[in-house]
């Protein structure tokens, strides 16, 4: 896939909220992903590498959150870079907190597959 191709399929993935397969489909079993930081609570690290490792940044996520909405934007493309805007409000189950949060994603893409994911946190209301 082109990296047009990957970016559109991303995006048509994560507006269902079907991150599981937006996994298995188009990251490679070499990703590397960035944070913006480490989330509040997250024993992940800011920089995990590899499938199970971004399983385990989900799997933690759907443990300690209930999503209320999530839109994707985008994709901005540029050759092997596209960039997506995510917005979601959530609560984090243990406070009980309910929260707005804004952030674009960087990918790189290389053989057909997102090699690189990089976060840039923007408004994150009350996380």
């Amino acid at each position: 896939m082109k990296t047009e191709d990957v970016a559109k399929r991303l995006v048509e993935l994560c507006n269902k909220q079907e991150f599981r397969k937006a996994i298995e489909e188009l990251y490679s079993p070499d990703i590397v992903s960035l944070e913006a930081f480490t989330m509040p609570g997250s024993p992940m690290p800011r920089e995990v590498r590899g499938l199970q490792a971004i399983n385990g940044k989900t799997d933690w996520w759907e443990k300690n959150h209930t999503v209320h909405s999530f839109k994707t934007t985008g994709p901005f493309i540029a050759q092997d870079k596209f960039v997506t805007i995510f917005a979601l409000e959530a609560t984090d189950k243990q406070s009980g907190k309910r929260f707005k949060m804004n952030e674009a994603a960087v990918y790189t893409v290389a053989n057909g597959k997102i090699v690189h994911e990089e976060f840039l946190m923007g408004d994150h209301g009350q996380m």
